[in-house]
């Protein structure tokens, strides 16, 4: 976990240098950091529309809270999305750190305005690609908001949320769905599903993605990002794979126990290989949704 942190305030301060004083241009870092609650406007959809660009889905309105760091100025912000098991210890954890550090954070809540608690024991409850249509529409209300740097926004995913904050990265979901005329500065997804290939994925952002995964995750295995990140080297486009030994899934939640546990009924695709292929369409070559695997620390998906 101190790696974790570690390494996040690496990547953050090479964000956001000014803010490693206290006397920053912008004053002193609160103690409390304002709090402005803002409802997002959003579609709930198919995979399929997603991929085709259909916005004929169900209108949404979706809750964000957004924390204000610092009293004043145009500050870094990082918007953090949660997995299947909805907003964990892990998101208050990364918010106080991050606030902590001078960052303002904007978590996106994808689940309640939807009427839903989770989907781990049911993936099909909500498309996979709705998440990235709300990251988006986040985007949006940061780019208008007088209180944000929009060069010094960035991303951070976990599990279900990872695997959003992966594929937002995808050129194509932008010309589709980003209407904020503005990129993340950086793409930070934890422990995301790899299973899916998309029709033109290893077409990117041009700013870095970086993933953090654990070597025994048996809910969504390593391996499956490692070999999306072998396509992506073949294409001339890399991404930054940080492995931790010996880490299982969710290991940067603070509640979940340090030996594993198992997540009963909770749905994982480890055992999938998913492909959309015509364009616009995703099937399974492979097999259905599997159950986990005992020894997966899966609780927070």
């Amino acid at each position: 976990m101190r790696i974790a942190l570690a390494l996040i305030a690496i990547l953050m301060a090479h964000l956001c240098p000014a803010l490693a004083e206290d006397k920053a241009p912008n004053g002193p870092i609160p103690r409390i950091p304002r709090t402005e609650l803002i409802p997002l406007s959003t579609l709930t959809m198919s995979d399929e529309q997603f991929l085709k660009g259909d916005a004929n889905g169900k209108a949404a309105t979706i809750a964000a809270e957004f924390r204000i760091a610092r009293p004043t100025g145009r500050q870094p912000v990082v918007v953090l999305v949660h997995g299947s098991g909805g907003i964990g210890s892990n998101i208050s954890m990364w918010v106080d750190e991050l606030n902590g550090m001078g960052i303002s954070t904007l978590v996106i809540d994808g689940f309640t305005g939807r009427g839903l608690q989770g989907t781990n024991t049911n993936q099909a409850l909500l498309g996979r690609l709705n998440l990235i249509l709300d990251i988006y529409r986040g985007l949006e209300v940061l780019a208008k908001h007088p209180g944000v740097d929009t060069q010094r926004i960035a991303l951070m995913g976990f599990s279900r949320g990872g695997q959003a904050a992966l594929y937002a990265s995808m050129t194509r979901f932008h010309q589709l769905w980003n209407k904020s005329g503005i990129d993340f500065a950086a793409y930070l997804p934890f422990y995301p599903d790899c299973s899916t290939t998309y029709a033109e994925d290893t077409t990117l952002s041009a700013s870095p993605v970086h993933l953090f995964g654990g070597t025994v995750d048996d809910y969504n295995p390593l391996a499956k990002c490692k070999a999306y990140a072998e396509r992506l080297k073949k294409a001339g486009r890399e991404i930054e794979i940080t492995e931790y030994p010996n880490a299982q899934h969710a290991f940067d939640s603070p509640l979940l126990p340090t030996t594993p546990i198992v997540a009963k009924d909770a749905q994982t695709v480890r055992n999938c290989t998913l492909r959309e292929e015509p364009r616009g369409m995703s099937r399974s070559l492979l097999n259905f949704v599997e159950r986990a695997l005992p020894g997966s620390e899966s609780k927070r998906l």
